[in-house]
């Protein structure tokens, strides 16, 4: 991609991003497009980033590694479904991702809880989350039974009508009663140390990639 070619278009997403700058998402699109590689130059080819390689991404970079909040992430971002996520989604997924408002993140922390897409968290989404989660620790005890006690204890403290689920209703009360509860089920924000870094060397070093690509 030419300078003029990604000039434009960082232009057009730059008018659809709340949250980064024109330089900022200049520096997005060319880090894309270095994490993708030479596929952009393939006629025909898909270019966004598989599966894989953004859960590398989310490893590597953020310090995830629960496999299925990472699975759950990705697809949060993959907003068309079709398994690969363009630089579109790339830039509006990290603009919640990285810097969303608290209604943005809770939106996004939702969907990821939501595992069938229902519009609730039931106390199984919960059991699958919590117990892939948790560190299993050595103990004569059945943990699964440790973990039914802990959602029942969620449950208890965010199911505010008491219906034995969790709609977005009850869980916004909750997260805005207690902010910790944002990532009841599992870690899907990234770690702020690491965002730190991320975002100090993607901005701060954005002469080091290669604009014509």
């Amino acid at each position: 991609m030419n300078r003029k070619k990604l000039q434009k278009l960082t232009d057009t997403l730059t008018k659809n991003c709340k949250h980064f700058n024109t330089y900022e998402v200049n520096c997005l699109v060319s880090l894309f497009y270095t994490l993708v590689g030479d596929v952009a130059e393939r006629p025909g080819a898909v270019v966004g980033l598989d599966r894989n390689a953004f859960r590398n991404i989310l490893h590597m970079t953020f310090g995830m590694t629960d496999d299925m909040i990472m699975d759950r992430v990705f697809r949060g971002f993959d907003k068309d479904n079709d398994g690969c996520i363009n630089v579109a989604e790339w830039i509006n997924g990290l603009s919640v991702f990285l810097r969303g408002s608290l209604e943005e993140k809770m939106k996004y922390c939702f969907e990821v809880f939501d595992l069938n897409g229902d519009g609730f968290i039931s106390k199984e989404e919960m059991f699958h989350m919590l117990k892939n989660s948790l560190l299993k620790q050595p103990s004569e005890e059945d943990p699964d039974e440790g973990i039914k006690d802990l959602v029942e204890i969620t449950l208890k403290k965010m199911d505010y009508d008491h219906d034995g689920k969790l709609s977005f209703t009850d869980y916004e009360e909750a997260v805005r009663e207690e902010i910790l509860l944002l990532e009841a089920f599992g870690p899907c924000l990234p770690d702020p140390k690491r965002q730190v870094e991320f975002e100090t060397q993607v901005f701060k070093d954005s002469h080091e990639f290669n604009y014509d690509i």
